[in-house]
């Protein structure tokens, strides 16, 4: 019987188990410094759970102090993920999990020395062992221990979720209120991309935030894609936890809920290739009040 047939005939509880056994090692593996080539930085120094699993910081900060180009996005929900990296250049969050720590600006090392490190701490024989039946250690498997731990960072049981599920005095009457100008394609336009549950369409958007111009310009989607609506573009973030993981976009240039909401409606400057989902929004100081009231509600 070959290998695919037995794990199916498994009972349940293997498989639970196993997920167990690969959350364990994927947890030690994320916080561990070690992983980086001065071990100085580990996955969680960026996703910390502290900052609602981001860092608090307009760039995220490399090795070296260095200030990077983009903002460290939170993980929260990113097991309902479909794209991966604010430019979407990661095909899974398995290979996603991997791209930091080879990264030389991030975490710096190569995969022979990955797998070498790994390999010089005790304490990962066992937790490697019972995840993976005694087999060699690879980087392939350091990939997938490290995501299925990030599939457990979920926000699933927030105000607005137990209001949706018929708790009616989780969300009050102005958190309601401003779910339905949040769900008003013409009047706010959030809905045209932050699609529920997870609030993402999933997809890139040049939503006027930065100049295209320059040597400095970053031209996010375009690079993987090469049209022109997808210069200046990048991913929809999921708004769950969005309370808490300020500041906001790929640049870190919104500080607070309320500036993005002016952003949208006063703020974009820079007019080439904006995604056709936005619309032009004149939203009254009572209803922006509203409308970031209800998105407090996904904490």
């Amino acid at each position: 019987m070959d290998l695919l047939k037995q794990q199916w005939l498994l009972p349940e509880l293997s498989y639970r188990e196993r997920h167990q056994q690969l959350v364990a090692l994927g947890k030690k593996l994320f916080f561990d410094s070690n992983l980086s080539i001065d071990s100085s930085t580990s996955c969680a120094t960026c996703h910390d759970p502290k900052y609602a699993w981001s860092d608090g910081q307009a760039k995220a900060i490399g090795l070296r102090n260095k200030t990077l180009k983009r903002a460290t996005p939170s993980i929260i929900n990113t097991a309902y993920s479909l794209t991966f990296m604010w430019d979407g250049r990661s095909p899974s969050l398995e290979h996603q999990a991997l791209l930091p720590i080879f990264n030389p600006d991030e975490m710096g090392l190569n995969a022979d020395l990955l797998v070498k490190r790994i390999e010089q701490n005790p304490d990962y024989a066992k937790l490697f062992d019972a995840a993976f039946d005694n087999d060699a250690i690879t980087i392939n498997k350091v990939g997938l221990a490290i995501a299925e731990f990030e599939r457990t960072i979920t926000a699933r049981n927030t105000r607005f979720d137990r209001w949706l599920k018929g708790d009616s005095e989780a969300m009050t009457v102005t958190e309601r209120e401003g779910f339905k100008i949040f769900l008003d394609g013409q009047k706010s336009g959030c809905i045209n991309c932050h699609n529920p549950p997870n609030f993402t369409d999933h997809g890139f958007h040049n939503v006027g935030v930065a100049t295209l111009e320059g040597q400095s310009a970053d031209l996010g989607r375009f690079n993987q894609t090469p049209l022109n609506i997808m210069k200046g573009a990048f991913k929809t973030p999921s708004l769950r936890g969005a309370p808490l993981t300020a500041p906001y976009f790929h640049d870190g240039s919104a500080n607070t809920l309320e500036e993005v909401v002016d952003h949208y409606q006063d703020g974009i400057i820079a007019k080439d290739n904006l995604s056709p989902s936005l619309i032009n929004i004149a939203l009254s100081k009572e209803d922006k009040s509203k409308l970031v009231s209800f998105l407090k509600t996904l904490q």
